[in-house]
C-alpha cells in the first residue's frame, strides 16, 4: 500500500513539472517577436535645415548715463550762506548769481572808500598835468601823481575782486543737480556748496575689460537697452575711447552716444552689446545641434533616413545660434533634439516633420517623442 501511494505521488509531481515547463516555453516564445519588433523601431529625432543668415559676435557690458561736463562749486570765502537763489532742477545761465556768502559789509565799505580815494587821485593827476604843461611844476611831480593814481586803482581792483569772492555764480549754462548747503549755514573756504551739469553733454560710460581693450575703437556699433525704456533696443555707437587703462580695475573707459536723441538723465542704467564682428552670409544652425566630443565639435545630419555624424568647425555664437564654418552646408538637415544617443549611420525617424531654422527657437525646451520601449544607443 505504501509503495502504491509513493508511485502515485511521483507521477503527479512529474506531470506538474511538465506543465510548468510548457507554460514557460509558450510565454517566452510569444514575447520574443514583440521584443524584436520594439528593437527594430528607429529612434525619433527633430531636425532643422541649416540656413544662411547674418550673425554677429558681441561684447556684453553695463554702463551708466553721466555728464561729461559737471562742476562742484565750492565756497571761496568764510561766512554764513545768504541769498540762495536756486534749487535742484533749475536751469541757470553763465554768470547768474547762485548764492552769496555773508560778511560783506566790511568789504563793501572799503570799496566805497577806495573809489573816493581813486577819484581824488584822478583829479590830482589832471591838475598836476596842467601845471607841468604850463611850466609851473617840474615833471617829477607829474610822475609822483601818476604813481599815486595807479596805486589807488590797484587797491580798488583788489577789493572788488575780494567782494566777488563772496558771490557764487554759474561758470556756464547748465542744470543745478544738488544744493548741498542751506541758507544761514556757516561755511569755510573750499566747502562744497552745490553741483551742476551740462544737460547737452550726457554720454553713456562703460568699462571694457582688459582682454577686449585693444580691439575697441571709436565708431563701433552698439545695441543699447535702458531700464528706463525696457521695451526698446536702441542703436548707438562708441564716440570716444580713453587712451589708458584704469590702474586699479584694469578696464578701459568708453563713451557711447545713441543714434537718436533721447531724454536721458544722469544715473540711468544701460545694458550694452558692442558688435565686434558680423558675417552676413554665415551658415547658421541652432546651438542644440552641436555636440562636444573627444574629437571636437560634431553634428548629426539626416540623409536617406539615417543619421550621419559630421565633424564641424564652429565660428560665432549669438544667443541660441551658432555659425558652422566647415562640415555642414546650407540646406542640410541637422538633428537638434534626440541627438545625444545617436550613432553614426543609425536609422532614425523625423518626429513632427522638418522645421525651418528660423522657427526652431520655439521648440528649444521640448523633447522629441520616442516610441515606447525604444532602445537607446551610445553617445558619439
Amino acid at each position: 500500500m505504501k509503495k502504491r501511494i509513493g508511485l502515485i505521488t511521483l507521477v503527479v509531481g512529474a506531470l506538474a513539472i511538465s506543465g510548468v515547463v510548457l507554460i514557460r516555453n509558450k510565454t517566452s516564445g510569444d514575447s520574443e517577436p514583440a521584443q524584436a519588433g520594439k528593437q527594430e523601431m528607429p529612434p525619433a529625432v527633430r531636425v532643422v535645415s541649416a540656413v544662411k543668415a547674418p550673425i554677429s559676435s558681441g561684447l556684453e557690458l553695463t554702463g551708466s548715463v553721466e555728464p561729461y561736463r559737471a562742476a562742484e562749486l565750492a565756497s571761496p570765502a568764510e561766512g554764513p550762506v545768504l541769498d540762495v537763489r536756486v534749487r535742484e532742477g533749475d536751469l541757470v545761465r553763465s554768470g547768474d548769481t547762485l548764492l552769496a556768502i555773508g560778511r560783506t559789509q566790511g568789504i563793501d565799505a572799503l570799496i566805497t572808500s577806495l573809489r573816493e580815494a581813486l577819484k581824488k587821485e584822478e583829479d590830482n593827476l589832471g591838475r598836476k598835468r596842467r601845471l607841468v604843461e604850463s611850466g609851473v611844476l617840474p615833471v617829477e611831480d607829474l610822475d609822483q601823481a601818476r604813481a599815486a593814481y595807479e596805486k589807488a586803482r590797484a587797491q580798488l581792483v583788489d577789493a572788488e575782486q575780494t567782494a566777488r569772492d563772496f558771490v557764487v555764480t554759474a561758470p556756464w549754462t547748465g542744470v543745478v543737480s544738488q544744493v548741498i548747503v542751506k541758507e544761514g549755514q556757516f561755511v569755510v573756504p573750499r566747502a562744497a556748496l552745490l553741483h551742476m551739469y551740462d544737460p547737452g553733454g550726457l554720454v553713456i560710460r562703460a568699462a571694457v575689460p582688459e582682454r577686449y581693450a585693444a580691439g575697441i575703437a571709436a565708431g563701433m556699433l552698439v545695441d543699447l537697452r535702458l531700464d528706463a525704456f525696457p521695451d526698446s533696443t536702441l542703436k548707438a555707437r562708441i564716440e570716444r575711447v580713453y587712451p589708458y587703462l584704469d590702474p586699479s580695475l584694469r578696464t578701459r573707459t568708453v563713451e557711447i552716444v545713441p543714434d537718436v536723441p533721447l531724454d536721458l538723465l544722469p544715473g540711468m542704467f544701460a545694458r550694452l552689446r558692442v558688435l565686434l564682428e558680423t558675417v552676413n552670409d554665415a551658415v547658421v544652425v541652432p546651438a542644440e545641434a552641436v555636440l562636444s566630443t573627444l574629437d571636437g565639435k560634431a553634428v548629426f545630419v539626416v540623409e536617406a533616413g539615417k543619421a550621419l555624424r559630421r565633424q564641424v568647425k564652429t565660428g560665432i555664437e549669438e544667443g541660441d545660434r551658432i555659425q558652422i564654418v566647415a562640415g555642414v552646408g546650407a540646406g542640410e538637415r541637422v538633428v537638434v533634439a534626440g541627438n545625444e544617443r545617436l550613432r553614426d549611420g543609425m536609422a532614425v525617424s523625423v518626429a513632427g516633420g522638418e522645421e525651418q531654422g528660423a522657427d526652431k527657437s520655439r521648440h528649444k525646451n521640448e523633447s522629441p517623442a520616442r516610441p515606447e520601449g525604444e532602445a537607446g544607443g551610445d553617445r558619439p
